[in-house]
């Protein structure tokens, strides 16, 4: 099958598709079906929306009877020979994982856009698009002339993003005799210098840490927008990455966030594209791929992505522990670890994986998973004298089911942490990973074999700390985002989206913590007016003696034994 891209005119953010189906491929019927979701992104994406224009013709141009009979499968009749599918598809979604066109760039994941023809995934693919002469073209496809290009199978295609464009950047750099390119699209000024000393070294103990690399070749194809955002996708050869904005691209804060998502990102070419639950060995991109290992695809990619940046030499003890307290203080924050094990969310990231969904109904795979690796990998290494850890776990799935064409799954993992450490981690996983959980405590204790504690203090915002109430400000006016369960505003009545507009009759004005601070040291506690559902009452919110979100922050002890330095060492491969 060959798929064609052009750009219609004038310019309206549709990207027109044209699939050239070989008389070989057909049969008197045959479907054509459009994916509905994307691997990297664990829920339904229903790309079909997005389609427009969907014609089929023969080969003389004539019109062929097709109906479509899902929402994303066209059935195409009576042809027996070949045909020709075109269609518009939507391109404006200017993120790490889908479309987007515009005057200077055609940007395709081809997920969201190419149909295969079921049953047919396994043949070669070709590729060609019809942009002018002058335009470059980042991709992981193999190129077989001027904008033309071809893949093994339907699976390497939709793999495959590409960025064609007349203005791409481009660096380049080598280790272990792999090159990796890095391509930039977008309003900006990178020092090249920098960025490629810095990739080349978290490259370098990623490939020597995983003794393999699955490809031949590797593209970074960085997206660099107007706006602030921060997005990265993975593939088996490429990412995507989505940063803005493009002017504070060197700046400390936007350049420490690129390294982070780059990291996090080529990591994952071992970890889920290579590495793959058997749930999704194969994809199945016509439904659900329901799997409970989302903490080790997404939780043990969070955790060494940034782990790689320290043991590269890009940041300091203290900067990794900065970023693993910010996983530690979204788990606190987060009542759904009252709720729901991160096996049971890893399962439900196809319901609400992505967005807030209900107070308390979940946890992060991100998140949690990041600090259960945390506490495994310290386990490991504990019962092993440092002799072992996580990193041959994630090396026996590579070798031993990644290379031998198996899916893991979440019995294999546990099973491999064991034989690592050679001690039984049931515990652990009945009580941490399969069951609601709150892990500061345990994870306390494991972090002290490196000269790690956790200190937590109290919220500077006295709305959070005396009555577990979370806000933001939308337009000038003050919204609850969470009430914490058990808190003097939970058992007020509060609720997220209710407005607050005063307090003891004091009407709030950017000046919520303050006057809560003022008046909710009482003990008779304090009055807030609030609007809810666009009706006004008053809530009592009483006195508490408990200090409400707290902020947890992980730091390095001043005095370290030689057991906890030796440890710490060994882990940072220092």
């Amino acid at each position: 099958m060959k798929y064609i891209f052009s750009l219609p005119s004038p310019f309206e953010r549709f990207v027109t598709v044209e699939i050239q189906i070989g008389k070989e491929h057909t049969a008197t019927e045959f479907q054509l079906q459009l994916p509905a979701w994307r691997p990297g992104r664990y829920e339904l994406g229903n790309f079909a929306k997005n389609i427009r224009d969907f014609k089929v013709m023969d080969a003389s141009g004539a019109p062929v009877p097709h109906k479509k009979i899902t929402k994303d499968m066209w059935s195409i009749h009576a042809c027996n020979g070949p045909v020709k599918v075109s269609y518009s598809y939507f391109a404006s979604q200017p993120d790490a994982g889908a479309c987007w066109v515009d005057h200077d760039q055609l940007y395709i994941n081809p997920i969201h856009c190419c149909m295969y023809i079921p049953g047919r995934e396994n043949e070669k693919c070709e590729v060609s698009l019809n942009v002018p002469a002058s335009w470059k073209v980042a991709t992981g496809m193999k190129q077989t002339g001027p904008h033309q290009f071809e893949t093994t199978d339907y699976h390497q295609l939709v793999d495959c993003p590409f960025i064609a464009s007349p203005n791409l950047q481009h660096g380049e750099y080598v280790v272990n005799n792999i090159p990796f390119h890095i391509w930039i699209q977008g309003e900006c000024k990178p020092d090249w210098l920098r960025i490629i000393k810095d990739f080349e070294a978290f490259t370098r103990v990623q490939l020597n840490t995983m003794k393999h690399f699955p490809a031949t070749e590797f593209h970074f194809l960085v997206q660099i927008l107007p706006f602030p955002f921060y997005h990265g996708v993975e593939h088996t050869n490429s990412t995507v990455l989505a940063m803005g904005p493009g002017y504070r691209m060197m700046k400390p804060e936007f350049y420490n966030d690129f390294m982070g998502v780059a990291s996090h990102e080529l990591f994952h070419v071992w970890n889920v594209k290579t590495i793959r639950p058997a749930e999704m060995q194969p994809y199945d991109y016509t439904r659900e791929n329901y799997a409970e290992t989302g903490y080790v695809y997404e939780g043990v990619t969070t955790y060494y992505g940034d782990l790689f940046l320290a043991r590269s030499g890009y940041i300091t003890l203290e900067g990794l522990l900065e970023e693993y307290s910010v996983r530690l203080q979204k788990h606190m924050d987060n009542p759904g670890r009252f709720n729901h094990g991160v096996a049971q969310s890893s399962f439900d990231t196809w319901l609400d994986g992505y967005v807030p969904g209900i107070p308390g109904r979940k946890v992060s795979i991100y998140d949690e998973g990041c600090l259960i690796a945390w506490m495994l990998d310290f386990m490991i290494r504990s019962a092993t004298d440092s002799s072992r850890s996580l990193d041959n776990v994630m090396q026996a799935l590579y070798f031993d089911f990644a290379q031998k064409g198996r899916g893991y799954t979440a019995e294999d993992f546990r099973q491999l942490c064991e034989a690592v450490a050679g001690r039984n981690f049931d515990a652990f996983f009945d009580q941490y990973v399969y069951a609601p959980a709150t892990l500061n405590g345990f994870l306390s204790e494991v972090a002290s074999l490196a000269g790690i504690s956790i200190e937590e203090s109290p919220s500077p915002l006295a709305n959070e700390r005396l009555s577990g109430i979370r806000v933001e400000s939308r337009g000038g006016s003050v919204f609850v985002v969470s009430v914490f369960p058990g808190s003097p505003g939970a058992l007020a009545g509060l609720v997220k989206d209710d407005e607050i507009l005063a307090v003891n009759k004091l009407r709030v004005e950017n000046n919520l913590s303050d006057l809560v601070s003022y008046f909710g040291s009482s003990s008779n506690g304090y009055q807030l007016t609030i609007a809810s559902g666009k009706k006004l009452r008053e809530v009592h919110i009483a006195q508490s003696d408990t200090n409400w979100l707290g902020k947890f922050r992980l730091v390095s002890q001043d005095q370290l034994t030689l057991a906890q330095l030796r440890f710490r060492q060994q882990w940072l491969q220092h």
